[in-house]
């Protein structure tokens, strides 16, 4: 009997699915429903949110293997015609009406249609101040001679806090953030990012014929000998009492061996999702005290948003840091579910952004810390699903890295409490290097939001650096110096990422997308440009809210 052919669904039947509530996503030309298996989604359910509404075949593709694609197929409920336009999906924004209620307010936007020749029913976000032509409550332009000192050049006026349209200060900047972006990168229409999406698949399809996703299990050799070389150096000068010296041999242990950790996680070692799991489990929890579940579900989630503010949480680090100018309007996170104030302790150490990033990344392993027993001891953590044992490895390892280093290593072997701070504070900054690759990878890259009608592999490009080096430095930075083209395709086994570069610099040429390669030191005074442009636009703008809290007109007081 031939397979019962799957209906085909209009987009407002989807749109309707998706106020009622349902987890919908295109996937090859056909709907998913995941509302079934979305609670055992080892991933998370966060990445999968971001999803709805939207095509996920491109984000689908490189983040899962083949195995649980095919599974998907299970969860199919209908199909589509034709090239797939993006809503936006409801964490993000995205409002949607049943169909009901579409009929009953027919009469209400045929009347707006013809007054305003556009019609809320065609776009399920909010209006915007930056991206609709709707004014934002209209602020009247002032009167006074009283005039704002500035004590830095800015490329946006604070002048603009009084045009007539009713802009913020905050959208000024986000606006002219997104036309800088818009001239410098393809155009957003439907055939400009068809050709592109085409491009980059047929990109994968040449990488798989090259055999790039396959791993050559002898590159880990070198790999090994160095963790074994690194963790017996560490005993040795353990051993003779030189603890500060043992705990760079420590820190560095950390340092490389959580690149394994990392492929692991992306199933680039084995591409088995449980095989590749435990390798995790085994080199973040047991050996380094991290839980590589806690890294899987923010990381799916960095994937997906890379760079948006209010979803990504690798970029959200308030009141520490500010990497975008949008920081300052007290956004609500997406992932962490809270708003991050901008607030007194905020509006202090954003001013010293630049000059405290590199000291701050120093105490980045602590803070990992804390996020890893936050993740265990959660609701998050999956204890159901194909990935519920996972959980349970992850507390016992734990337990045994907290027995190992913190009772046997620290407790017992080192006799004083000074040159126990010693050896816990030389081997936890000693990973600072590791801190420093994931941000500066980010950190100095856009953070502009240019629509859902953008491409995944445009946007990834867009908000991705690569770090130019050496092969012989390769060691060193473990792969996250191809984060472009780690971005693009994540499962690819860090070994061939370097191969796989010169094929990606020949797609972006073809598309004309600029592909960002920057040396380490010109990448991180990049970053530090970036850190300081957003404390000077703090400092404009507390002069902007002071300016306004001492006018005269009440309409503007506070």
């Amino acid at each position: 009997m031939a397979p019962r052919e799957l209906p085909l669904l209009s987009r407002r039947q989807i749109e309707d699915l998706i106020a009622q509530g349902r987890a919908v996503f295109i996937l090859d030309q056909q709907v998913i429903k995941a509302d079934a298996w979305m609670p055992y989604h080892p991933g998370g359910d966060t990445a999968i949110r971001h999803m709805i509404g939207r095509d996920a075949t491109d984000e689908v593709t490189v983040l899962h293997s083949p195995e649980a694609r095919e599974r998907m197929n299970k969860y199919r409920i209908g199909r589509i015609e034709g090239t797939w336009i993006n809503f936006v999906p409801p964490i993000q924004g995205g409002t949607f009406r049943l169909s009901t209620q579409v009929d009953k307010a027919k009469a209400e936007v045929r009347t707006s249609t013809a007054s305003s020749g556009s019609s809320s029913l065609d776009n399920s976000r909010e209006s915007s101040p930056v991206f609709d032509d709707t004014p934002a409550p209209q602020i009247r332009q002032r009167r006074t001679s009283k005039t704002v000192p500035l004590s830095t050049s800015s490329a946006t006026s604070v002048s603009s806090v009084e045009e007539d349209d009713g802009m913020t200060f905050l959208d000024t900047i986000t606006k002219e953030k997104i036309d800088l972006d818009l001239s410098k990168y393809p155009a957003l229409d439907t055939t400009t990012q068809t050709n592109i999406i085409a491009k980059y698949r047929q990109l994968n399809q040449r990488i798989k014929d090259d055999g790039l996703y396959n791993c050559n299990y002898l590159s880990y050799a070198p790999e090994v000998f160095r963790y074994t070389l690194l963790f017996s150096c560490m005993l040795f000068f353990l051993h003779r009492s030189w603890y500060a010296t043992s705990g760079l041999f420590l820190g560095a242990f950390w340092h490389q061996l959580v690149f394994t950790a990392h492929d692991a996680g992306h199933m680039g070692i084995t591409h088995n999702f449980h095989i590749d799991t435990v390798i995790g489990i085994f080199i973040a929890d047991f050996c380094g005290g991290l839980s590589i579940g806690w890294w899987k579900r923010n990381h799916n989630v960095h994937h997906i948003t890379t760079n948006h503010p209010e979803h990504d949480p690798d970029i959200q680090h308030m009141p520490m840091f500010a990497v975008s100018h949008r920081f300052l309007g007290s956004l609500k996170s997406t992932y962490y579910g809270f708003v991050m104030e901008y607030d007194a302790a905020a509006r202090v150490l954003l001013r010293f952004q630049r000059y405290t990033y590199h000291f701050l990344l120093l105490f980045g392993r602590f803070n990992l810390y804390r996020l890893s027993w936050q993740f265990l001891a959660s609701k998050h953590a999956p204890r159901k699903g194909p990935a519920w044992w996972h959980t349970y490895l992850e507390i016992l390892g734990q337990v045994v890295f907290w027995t190992w280093f913190g009772y046997f290593l620290v407790y017992k072997t080192i006799p004083t409490n000074w040159d126990r701070f010693v050896f816990v504070m030389v081997s936890h900054m000693v990973t600072m290097p590791l801190h420093l690759q994931i941000t500066l990878s980010h950190f100095a890259m856009s953070t502009a939001d240019l629509g859902e009608h953008e491409s995944f592999a445009q946007k990834m490009l867009r908000t991705t650096m690569d770090i130019d080096c050496p092969p012989w430095l390769d060691f060193f930075h473990g792969g996250l110096q191809f984060q472009a083209i780690h971005h693009l395709y994540p499962r690819i086994p860090r070994h061939n990422l370097r191969h796989t570069q010169k094929l990606v610099q020949e797609f972006c040429t073809e598309v004309g997308i600029p592909y960002a390669l920057y040396g380490f030191v010109k990448g991180n005074t990049i970053v530090l440009d970036t850190l300081g442009e957003v404390s000077q636009q703090a400092a404009i703008l507390a002069k902007c809210q002071k300016f306004l809290s001492e006018s005269d007109d009440p309409l503007h007081a506070h």
